[in-house]
């Protein structure tokens, strides 16, 4: 049995490996401030009555095999942690959606740079493999074409996105001098649109936003001329790739991502047909630095872990309508 320690655990991918954690019999510790984690993701692991703890103060909430800390990870210290020994520390502890990091530029910009400080301490502390959540931001808008691992990316660091993309070009950076200062045995994923049950349906990204308008009746809304290209992997195929990933030796960053593009255009077309919906698509402006095309080259995962996405498009997309229609109650 390993001991997991896992930040921003109650998000969406976070709690995705939870579950996997659990499954696998491991001890998993979540620390999360709940800013778009939610605690229905991970509710079944704790008792109902002490979840109300959780509204009071920041005190554990302990049950076997899963402990659950409220907490910023950039105010975390290593007392929160000191009844503990780590077998893995993984970093997911972000917000990951344009609405949510500009509403909250230093939360975001903090926990990519002093959590991720602190977790790779605590991983140093307890001689524990770090993962770091990294992104597909880190090209920026990409003038290289699918985006490689060594492209070293086109970021404006002076732009509404900047915050997000540079704070994870930090957090890479830290990783690297901790790796080559501090022996930390470090993994850094570079994540390429994840999508499935749990995302949040307000979060701006969009296969939510698509989908819960589609279901509503509402317009769809495309920003720009909707041919930017997205690449999307399900969240089962994107957990494997993470597994894969921590159970290798490979520590230099790796793509993790599905290389099928897809314009937005046609993302939009194939969500309103599957939710047999009439809804009207309405476009607006552009968002300043939105990337106009995203696709990962995933040669290394495919030689290196033998990793590659195995869920079609149609079916992930198919099984998050379900959930996100049994979120609406429809």
């Amino acid at each position: 049995m390993r001991t997991v320690l896992i930040s921003g655990g109650a998000g969406f991918i976070g709690s995705h490996l939870v579950d996997y954690f659990i499954k696998n019999g491991d001890c998993v510790i979540i620390i999360d401030n709940l800013y778009t984690g939610k605690m229905e993701n991970v509710v079944k692991y704790l008792g109902a009555p002490e979840v109300k703890l959780l509204d009071k103060d920041m005190k554990y909430i302990s049950f076997p095999k899963f402990r659950f800390l409220r907490k910023d990870i950039s105010a975390c210290t290593f007392t929160d942690l000191q009844d503990f020994k780590f077998d893995l520390v993984l970093h997911f502890a972000s917000p990951a959606s344009p609405i949510h990091y500009t509403n909250q530029p230093f939360m975001t910009m903090n926990a990519n740079s002093k959590g991720t400080e602190f977790m790779l301490d605590v991983a140093v502390r307890n001689n524990a493999t770090f993962l770091l959540a990294s992104t597909s931001e880190i090209y920026g808008d990409p003038l290289e074409h699918p985006q490689k691992e060594t492209y070293w990316g086109n970021v404006n660091s002076f732009g509404a996105r900047s915050l997000y993309d540079e704070s994870k070009r930090y957090a890479e950076t830290l990783a690297y001098l901790y790796a080559k200062h501090k022996k930390a045995d470090v993994r850094i994923v570079r994540t390429f649109n994840v999508y499935g049950s749990r995302m949040q349906m307000d979060d701006g990204r969009a296969v939510p936003a698509f989908i819960t308008q589609a279901l509503e009746g509402e317009p769809i809304t495309i920003f720009g001329d909707g041919s930017q290209t997205r690449s999307l992997c399900y969240i089962d195929d994107y957990i494997e790739g993470i597994i894969k990933l921590l159970e290798s030796d490979i520590r230099t960053p790796i793509n993790i991502g599905n290389p099928n593009e897809i314009t937005i255009n046609e993302l939009a077309l194939m969500i309103k047909a599957l939710c047999n919906s009439s809804s009207d698509i309405m476009y607006h402006e552009l968002p300043q630095d939105d990337p106009k095309r995203r696709c990962p080259d995933i040669s290394r995962a495919k030689t290196l872990l033998n990793w590659e996405p195995k869920v079609s498009l149609l079916d992930g997309l198919t099984k998050t309508i379900e959930y996100f229609k049994k979120e609406l109650g429809i």
